[in-house]
């Protein structure tokens, strides 16, 4: 199964358009998103995408302050870009006055993690993180197993606007290093290939 997307009312609001997207059924293992105003249903990711998000979860555990939490699927809203995404891992203060059970601001992330799906690539590339980007979000790491030359880690961060500079990339095989507060190289080399 690939990506689902369902069209809704241009003219209806934020407040609908999460409403629709957390009451509606999705079919079971699927993650439901709102990305760029359009509601989308993707599949489960497969085992190697879990592979590598996991080994990138392992390492960030090690350098993380005791009251920052690496969430999984934990959905992150970006009104001002109509969306609420749900990145691979989301790094952030671990906070139990959150206002929401279903999600929270983009802007407390300090990280995002983002593994490329096929039948999501153009959203993990282009839409999520220039949602990132808008919300301020300082890091975001995609690793990009499906990229056109060849699976590869870019680091992105300095956003701008809807922009984030990328501030390096590492063929998979290769390190890369996550810059303070993280302070740490992560072995691409440890990535299943596709």
């Amino acid at each position: 199964m690939g990506a689902l997307t369902v069209s809704q009312d241009p003219e209806q609001s934020w407040d609908d358009l999460v409403r629709f997207g957390e009451e509606t059924e999705w079919p079971e293992g699927s993650k439901a998103e709102i990305i760029e105003g359009i509601v989308t249903a993707s599949p489960a990711p497969a085992y190697r995408h879990h592979l590598i998000a996991e080994r990138i979860q392992r390492r960030l555990h090690s350098v993380i302050p005791d009251d920052w939490g690496i969430f999984q699927t934990l959905a992150i809203s970006v009104p001002s870009r109509l969306g609420t995404l749900i990145p691979d891992l989301v790094v952030a203060p671990g906070r139990e006055d959150a206002e929401s059970d279903t999600h929270i601001p983009a802007a407390l992330a300090e990280l995002v993690v983002e593994v490329t799906s096929k039948s999501h690539a153009r959203h993990d590339r282009v839409g999520k993180p220039a949602a990132y980007a808008t919300a301020g979000v300082p890091f975001c790491l995609l690793a990009d197993r499906w990229a056109p030359d060849g699976p590869a880690a870019i680091l992105h961060g300095e956003p701008k606007g809807d922009v984030h500079r990328p501030l390096s990339t590492a063929e998979f095989g290769e390190p890369i290093k996550l810059p303070a507060p993280f302070d740490l190289v992560v072995d691409t080399g440890e990535f299943p290939a596709p």
